[in-house]
């Protein structure tokens, strides 16, 4: 349990530079469709479930989100 009352730094996405990489945090004291927090460099944080973000990871796992992405980017060059 975090004692401290604050979110519980679990990752940093990027971390190889001085720019504010997007982070994952655990705060075990939100609700628990709150419970994990996302962070951007620009300020902003999602909050969501822990079931919500098991989605989103098999979905990285599976390949999708980056065949989403890549064909969404190509269509603006094409």
């Amino acid at each position: 349990m975090n004692v401290s009352g604050t979110p519980r730094h679990i990752l940093t996405f990027c971390g190889k530079c001085s720019c504010g990489c997007p982070e994952l945090f655990v705060d075990h004291e939100a609700p628990a469709e709150q419970r994990i927090v996302l962070t951007d460099d620009f300020g902003q944080r999602i909050q969501m479930s822990v079931d919500q973000l098991r989605v989103i990871v098999d979905e990285a796992r599976s390949g999708r989100i980056s065949a989403l992405v890549d064909a969404e980017l190509a269509a603006l060059v094409g």
